[in-house]
């Protein structure tokens, strides 16, 4: 897993690939994690915005450009791991 937060996984049966990656709306965030600096305990804002375990839509690469031509969403509080295995069933 990368500091993104994506991986891939493979079906062993028959060799599917699925990308995860988890978006960020920040939507349900009060402050990026990593963002409080522990020498000042102040916000910085730099930090978090990198390496906070998700990509941002925009830096998506599950595009139909790019290949993709099944794209899931989960819901809040959904796990991944139900939509990999419905896809693989």
């Amino acid at each position: 897993m990368s500091d993104t937060g994506r991986y891939r996984v493979i079906d062993m049966k028959n060799g599917k690939w699925i990308t995860v990656e988890p978006v960020d709306d920040k939507k349900n965030r009060s402050r990026s994690w990593g963002d409080i600096d522990p020498a000042t305990k102040t916000v910085n804002g730099n930090y978090g915005n990198k390496y906070n375990g998700a990509v941002e839509e925009k830096d998506s690469i599950i595009t139909k450009e790019n290949g993709y031509d099944k794209i899931e969403t989960t819901a809040v509080g959904e796990s991944p791991t139900d939509i990999i295995n419905k896809l693989l069933s």
